[in-house]
C-alpha cells in the first residue's frame, strides 16, 4: 500500500513537472507570436505607405507630363533638325487649329536610340508645350480626328504617361471586348480611370484586376430569359475617353425608368426593410406575386353607355 502511495506521489510529481514545462513553452511561443504579430503589422503598415507613396510619385509624374504630346510616324531625316520649329510651322495645319497666341515650345527631342534598321518606324517625337490649353486643344482634335496625314505618312498624336499610367491604360483597354460582349458602355479617362455603367448603374474602377473581377462576378450571374433589355444597355462608349449618355439616351432611360420604376422601387423598399437573406428571398418572392398578379390582371372593358 505505501509502494503505491510513493508510486502514485512520484507520478504526480513527474506530470506536475511536465506540466510546468509545458506552460513555460506554451508562454514562450506565445510571446513569439506577439511579436511576430507586431512586426506583421509593421510590415502591413510599411506596405501601404510604400503604396502611397508609389501612387504619389505616379500621380506627381502624370502630372508634371500633362503640357506633354507624343507625335508618332514623322520620318526623321526629311523634316530637319530643328524639331521646334518644325512642330510650331505644322502643328497648326495639321490640326487645322487657330491658335492665339502662337503655339510655343518648352522642348522638343525624339525618344530612344535610333533605329538604322528600321526606318520606317522613325521615333517617336515628345514635346512640352508653353500653355496648357493649347496642349488640351491638340489632344482634343486628335482624338476627334484620328491619325492626321502628312505627305504619305500618318501622324498619330497622343498623351503623355507615366510608366505605370501607359500600363493600366493597356491593362483597361485589353479588357473592351469583354465589356462589348456583356453589352456594358465605358469610358477611359486620361488618369487611367475605367468609367462602365450597366442596368442605370455607373462605377468607376482604378484597378484593371478590380474591373475583371467585377466582370467575372457578371458572367457567373444567371440571365434571365424573360427579362427585357431597355435600349440603353447596349455597348458603344468611345475607347479612349468617358462618354456619358446622349439626350436621346436618356429619354430612353427615363422612359425604362417610367415603365418599371414603380415595380423596382417595391422591390427596393422591400429589400431594404429586411437585413437577413432569408427575408430578402421573401421579399423577392413577393415582388414575383406582384409580378403574376399584374400579368393576370385583365384590362378595363369600357361599360356601355346608359340609355
Amino acid at each position: 500500500m505505501d509502494a503505491s502511495i510513493t508510486s502514485l506521489t512520484l507520478e504526480t510529481k513527474s506530470m506536475r513537472s511536465d506540466i510546468s514545462r509545458f506552460q513555460s513553452r506554451v508562454t514562450g511561443l506565445e510571446q513569439r507570436m506577439g511579436s511576430l504579430e507586431v512586426q506583421a503589422t509593421m510590415s502591413r503598415d510599411r506596405d501601404q505607405d510604400l503604396l502611397y507613396l508609389r501612387s504619389k510619385l505616379t500621380d506627381m509624374e502624370d502630372r508634371s507630363r500633362r503640357d506633354n504630346i507624343r507625335l508618332h510616324g514623322i520620318p526623321e531625316n526629311e523634316k530637319g533638325s530643328d524639331i521646334q520649329a518644325f512642330l510650331s510651322s505644322t502643328l497648326p495645319k495639321l490640326t487645322s487649329l487657330d491658335f492665339d497666341p502662337l503655339i510655343e515650345f518648352q522642348r522638343a527631342h525624339r525618344i530612344g536610340p535610333k533605329c538604322s534598321d528600321n526606318p520606317s518606324r522613325p521615333r517617336p517625337i515628345i514635346a512640352c508645350l508653353l500653355r496648357h490649353n493649347q496642349t488640351r486643344q491638340i489632344l482634343q482634335m486628335a482624338r476627334n480626328h484620328g491619325p492626321f496625314r502628312i505627305d504619305q505618312y500618318d501622324i498619330r498624336i497622343t498623351a503623355d504617361y507615366s510608366k505605370e499610367t501607359n500600363e493600366r491604360r493597356k491593362a483597361f483597354l485589353a479588357l473592351r471586348p469583354r465589356l462589348r460582349q456583356l453589352e456594358i458602355k465605358y469610358g477611359l479617362f486620361n488618369t487611367a480611370r475605367m468609367w462602365v455603367t450597366k442596368n442605370r448603374v455607373s462605377k468607376d474602377f482604378y484597378n484593371p484586376e478590380e474591373l475583371r473581377l467585377f466582370l467575372d462576378s457578371f458572367q457567373s450571374q444567371p440571365v434571365d430569359p424573360t427579362s427585357t433589355n431597355c435600349p440603353h444597355d447596349t455597348a458603344g462608349g468611345k475607347e479612349d475617353n468617358g462618354t456619358f449618355p446622349s439626350g436621346k439616351e436618356k429619354t430612353n432611360m427615363a422612359l425604362c425608368d417610367t415603365e418599371s420604376g414603380q415595380r423596382g422601387r417595391d422591390i427596393e423598399r422591400l429589400a431594404r426593410s429586411h437585413d437577413d437573406r432569408g427575408q430578402v428571398l421573401h421579399a423577392a418572392v413577393a415582388h414575383t406575386q406582384l409580378s403574376e398578379r399584374d400579368k393576370s390582371r385583365s384590362p378595363l372593358k369600357p361599360t356601355a353607355a346608359s340609355p
